[in-house]
């Protein structure tokens, strides 16, 4: 699909007539994949409920809000779409913004757009295969004497969808960090040198977007790190522009 060529003489009511079309495309590919997905929810909501269920003693969740079992399905089916639609979305995106960047630039965008879609991707993957089954023995283990740990559907899913954006955003790091080297933000070797605080950084932030235990928080910390110094090793090859790059931005 052709990207139009940027024109400064292009009017502003314009740009907003392609963002409303670039929006309505991509809302659209959302209900598509939504109706698609919808019919398929037992299946969807059986497989979100494993990690879990694996714990209960007879494998049931509760359902204390009245339309939960109604509004749960939906809520989740539309979640999945968005997880699935993400790459036509993201794509509508670029396509708006592409005509307002250097040649150079463009160059760098598809990449950039496959890898963060990808390590977003393997971030949520991590968090159901790895985390969760060791999340919810660890709540089930505590539960005092007398409680019975079976929790409402409602809950459930918003913890385990927290779980999943917070541990796919984090896996965007090796990203963020090319980008601050590449655009002159900062260099590799002051980034090199603030590792000790990056590690501080990233407990800190499973202590904060994590449930209070100490698995999830170890959990979101240790990849963090680990794909910061991946991102610190991708920089020795992309992080740093090509003198012709240089060359192009500014005869541009």
């Amino acid at each position: 699909m052709a990207i139009p060529e940027f024109d400064e003489d292009r009017p502003f009511l314009s740009h907003l007539l392609e963002l409303r079309t670039r929006l309505m495309r991509a809302l659209a590919a959302v209900l598509v994949a939504f109706l698609c997905i919808y019919p398929f929810y037992n299946h969807l909501f059986t497989f979100v409920a494993t990690p879990l269920r694996r714990v209960l003693p007879d494998g049931e969740l509760l359902a204390i809000q009245v339309a939960s079992p109604f509004l749960i399905p939906m809520k989740l089916s539309l979640v999945a779409a968005l997880f699935a639609a993400m790459p036509f979305i993201l794509y509508q995106l670029w396509a708006f913004v592409a005509p307002g960047l250097y040649r150079h630039e463009r160059t760098l965008v598809w990449p950039l757009m496959i890898s963060s879609t990808l390590l977003f991707y393997f971030g949520a993957l991590f968090a159901y295969f790895v985390v969760l089954p060791l999340v919810f023995p660890f709540f089930a283990g505590v539960a005092p004497l007398g409680v019975s740990y079976q929790p409402d559907i409602s809950e459930y899913l918003s913890f385990v969808l927290t779980m999943l954006v917070v541990f796919g955003l984090a896996f965007e790091v090796p990203i963020a960090t090319m980008l601050m080297i590449r655009t002159g933000a900062t260099t590799r070797d002051a980034l090199a040198a603030k590792r000790p605080y990056v590690i501080v950084a990233a407990f800190a932030g499973g202590m904060l977007l994590t449930p209070p235990d100490i698995i999830s928080q170890v959990m979101l910390a240790i990849p963090v790190w680990l794909l910061f110094e991946l991102g610190l090793w991708l920089s020795k090859w992309y992080g740093v522009k090509a003198p012709d790059e240089e060359t192009d931005s500014s005869g541009s």
